[in-house]
């Protein structure tokens, strides 16, 4: 199926960027972007930004669509603009150097291609099973049977790439009008049926957001389909989630305590209700992450050592340093094995212990990679060996006489 829509080479054409948003934030200084407040109809704070509860509206339903509904409000009430865009107020489409695009650009751009949207996320496994692994599958297996029933012309390529490793993300993207309309009316006739079919009763607030999390997916099933011509580009992250810095303030508190088992529990119960918190999006220099790992190493060292690292160092900055370090060189030591440049690299444990000496990376003053517990160590080769046998072969080259 390929969509054909006219486009005028040498005319101007305006662009409007909607810029979804829930909270206060610095707006940009360029009256390209529109702030669109999105559940504004059940909202508790005023910010003075156009709310998407005007005309044909579901900002009531807010808590299931999450920047849907002010997607389905721009479908269904602008319609000034040539080319249309939704943003976020934290994320910005970016040139490849970090630049926010100009109206103009936008306009150059979408001369040659038929949507801009975020570059695919590369999943660790099929994106059904990590759809599985933090929302109810059942959801999306509905969306599949919808989809055959009333567009079983997309059917085979939804199944096909829901079984890959692919996906676009956070429902950004700037089209033509009639194009984003075009994908609107596909998009929303489905989730009309499914807010039927599923149960809609959530345990808290980020599971309800089904649908915002499902169209993620819709438009990479859709663009495929449709043959377009996709202009994959970065997004800007402005700042730090609100929950995540709380995460890493609780965290660096358990730490200073050597309190291992909190912080554990703590974990566990931030990870139910927020597993978004430890993505790309959310953990902007991954902290969550090299948290989530330090207290995972604590706890299995305790359990096989009676004791952990936190005895030696526990002040936050210098227990992410340490695992930065760690990370590094467990994932050159597996580079090192899987590439078959073991004899090549020999020397290469000695480079990266001077290295990591110079750069004061680990703790107790310089304390070199030698002596990292041997659970600390094959727990950070396993976050970059594909298989057992390459993580016991990188484990190894880690132990070589220099």
């Amino acid at each position: 199926m390929t969509l054909c829509f006219q486009y005028i080479k040498g005319k101007k054409m305006s662009v409007k960027i909607f810029v979804m948003t829930h909270k206060r934030f610095e707006v940009p200084n360029d009256p390209m972007y529109i702030p669109l407040h999105v559940g504004h109809k059940q909202a508790k704070e005023e910010f003075g930004y156009m709310g998407d509860d005007t005309g044909d509206h579901i900002s009531d339903q807010n808590c299931y669509y999450a920047e849907l509904s002010g997607v389905y409000w721009v479908w269904k009430n602008y319609h000034t603009a040539d080319y249309v865009g939704i943003c976020h107020y934290r994320r910005f489409l970016t040139s490849e150097e970090g630049y926010v695009f100009s109206e103009s650009e936008y306009e150059k751009i979408l001369q040659e291609y038929d949507i801009i949207t975020t570059k695919q996320l590369e999943l660790p496994g099929s994106y059904r099973n990590g759809f599985g692994a933090h929302h109810n599958v059942h959801t999306l297996d509905e969306t599949g049977h919808i989809i055959a029933e009333y567009y079983p012309e997309y059917y085979d390529t939804f199944i096909r790439l829901s079984n890959q490793n692919k996906t676009y993300f956070g429902n950004m993207m700037v089209a033509k009008k009639e194009l984003f309309d075009t994908y609107c009316q596909w998009l929303f006739s489905i989730f009309m049926i499914l807010y039927q079919r599923i149960d809609l009763n959530f345990t808290d607030d980020y599971h309800r957001r089904v649908f915002g999390f499902i169209s993620e997916f819709l438009l990479y099933v859709w663009v495929t389909v449709n043959n377009l011509k996709a202009y994959e580009c970065r997004v800007a992250l402005i700042g730090e989630k609100k929950e995540t810095r709380e995460v890493t303030i609780k965290i660096a508190e358990y730490f200073r305590q050597k309190d291992v088992k909190g912080a554990k529990e703590y974990f566990e119960t931030v990870l139910k209700k927020r597993p978004d918190i430890l993505m790309e999006a959310s953990d902007l220099n991954g902290e969550c992450k090299l948290c989530l790992q330090a207290v995972s190493t604590a706890n299995l060292e305790i359990a096989e050592y009676g004791s952990c690292f936190l005895e030696s160092v526990n002040e936050y900055e210098k227990v992410i340093s340490y695992f930065r370090c760690l990370n590094r060189y467990a994932r050159d030591a597996v580079k090192a094995v899987s590439t078959k440049e073991e004899t090549k690299n020999i020397n290469q444990k000695a480079e990266y212990i001077k290295t990591i000496e110079d750069q004061s990376c680990m703790y107790k003053e310089q304390q070199s990679i030698q002596n990292v517990s041997e659970i600390a160590l094959r727990a950070a080769i396993r976050l970059y060996a594909t298989n057992g046998d390459m993580a016991d072969r990188a484990y190894q080259y880690c132990h070589r006489k220099e």
